[in-house]
């Protein structure tokens, strides 16, 4: 499921980085999600193409009774910095800003690139997770925590 996601926003021309679960499991964290968070680049070009592949996903706000109006565009995004989404092909948390890790462009300086196939995207290092899950401070990041941080102890003894 995340691969198709991951594979649709490259194929569509999205920037975006790969941030929570599914990133912590591309750093080697044992622990399942289910959904699939990213942080967008807000410039207008990438908006429209962001908004365009959730309208064809038949994306709307997850948690909310279905039916219920939502418009989905790119004046949305602008107003809200966090959506949680259930689209046809899975759930999708999108982000303007990564909690202590920062905006767009930081949360790209902070990630790497990593391949599915012959995809490539990016992704945020372990230690942008850690500071990530730190800033958020809910009892299932602080409890994420003890698993990245002797992912990252295990990393540095065996450099």
């Amino acid at each position: 499921m995340f691969e198709q996601i991951i594979v649709a926003l490259v194929g569509a021309g999205v920037r975006f980085v790969v941030i929570g679960g599914v990133a912590a499991t591309i750093q080697g964290s044992a622990r399942f999600t289910n959904d699939i968070d990213i942080c967008y680049d807000p410039a207008e070009g990438n908006l429209e193409r962001l908004v365009a592949l959730l309208t064809r996903w038949r994306a709307c706000l997850r948690g909310v009774e279905r039916g219920l109006l939502f418009i989905l565009d790119v004046r949305a995004f602008r107003t809200t910095p966090i959506m949680t989404l259930t689209t046809e092909v899975g759930d999708i948390d999108v982000l303007d800003v990564v909690p202590g890790v920062g905006d767009y462009a930081a949360a790209l300086k902070a990630s790497e690139a990593v391949e599915i196939g012959d995809v490539e995207f990016r992704s945020l290092r372990l230690e942008a997770l850690i500071a990530s899950r730190r800033a958020m401070r809910r009892p299932k990041d602080v409890e994420h925590l003890i698993e990245l941080e002797a992912l990252l102890a295990l990393r540095r003894q065996s450099s």
